[in-house]
């Protein structure tokens, strides 16, 4: 599996269960498939990182050096 079928397969996840976020839609594909955690690291693209980063960040799960930043709405 390449790292954009792995990341395609985890946004279809999370539009299929809207209340998982990427990282827990991640570590429930990982699961139901039997794939290790740590090997889906190397899977995850640039896009998935910047999402799981954002919600991160949203969620206040990051130190300030690593919120991303955004436009007030």
């Amino acid at each position: 599996m390449t790292s954009k079928e792995f990341s395609l397969l985890i946004e279809k996840v999370v539009k299929e269960k809207p209340d998982l976020t990427y990282m827990e839609a991640i570590l429930w594909y990982c699961e139901e498939n039997d794939i290790e955690v740590e090997s889906a690291g190397k899977m995850i693209t640039k896009s998935l990182k910047e999402k799981i980063t954002l919600q991160a960040s949203e969620a206040k799960l990051l130190k300030e050096e690593h919120s991303v930043a955004r436009l007030p709405v």
